[in-house]
């Protein structure tokens, strides 16, 4: 039998832990400082591109096949609009020194509008390689397995992604098309990204 002097404390460590427990789950990860993502992303031009129909109403064409790992540095779902429906997430993505998190914690990222903004008050490597070695990025799934994978990643991650840089074209003139540098900033600058693969590193 619990003591009735004790009842209201159990009930509060109860509470702090379903509380801890959620916020591990739905939380950032936090995986401590180090390059876990070293390598510049791997793109590879198409010669001989093949378009195809997506949704009905779009054409997709292949620029590049592509390939990065890459942390995540914010994850932004997007639910109403023509963009949405074929790309429901942006992740924005570090990689080189830009997925260490000793440098991470003194850059701010956000994401709105499909775009991404960092700010930082003390610049902990130079502005042109945080620019570089990070990009946000619209991420189509190819499949229902990616499109549960993508629901799944947290900012921190450390991610896999696999697939091709793409332009998409509706009969109406609407078209959406990826950059095919990481070097660009502005309008036009984020990939656009056919997800063939999708993997979350194990946390």
């Amino acid at each position: 039998m619990i003591d009735r002097h004790k009842k209201p404390l159990l009930i509060l460590l109860a509470v702090i832990a379903v509380f801890v427990f959620f916020s591990l789950r739905e939380g950032e990860v936090i995986l401590g400082p180090g390059v876990f993502a070293p390598d510049d992303p791997i793109q590879t031009d198409i010669t001989s591109p093949r378009s195809f129909t997506l949704k009905d109403d779009y054409t997709v064409t292949p620029l590049a096949d592509f390939y990065i790992k890459a942390k995540v540095l914010s994850k932004k779902n997007y639910r109403s609009g023509r963009a949405a429906e074929l790309s429901p997430v942006d992740l924005a993505l570090g990689w080189g020194r830009m997925s260490d998190e000793s440098v991470l914690k003194s850059i701010t990222v956000k994401q709105s509008g499909r775009w991404y903004r960092w700010r930082t008050d003390k610049f902990p490597i130079p502005g042109d390689e945080i620019a570089t070695h990070s990009a946000n990025m619209h991420l189509v799934p190819d499949n229902l397995l990616v499109k549960a994978d993508l629901k799944k990643v947290r900012k921190g991650d450390i991610v896999e992604i696999t697939g091709s840089l793409i332009k998409i074209e509706a009969e109406d003139g609407w078209r959406w098309k990826s950059s095919l540098t990481r070097n660009d900033a502005g309008n036009h600058s984020c990939e656009l990204v056919l997800v063939k693969k999708f993997e979350i590193q194990a946390r």
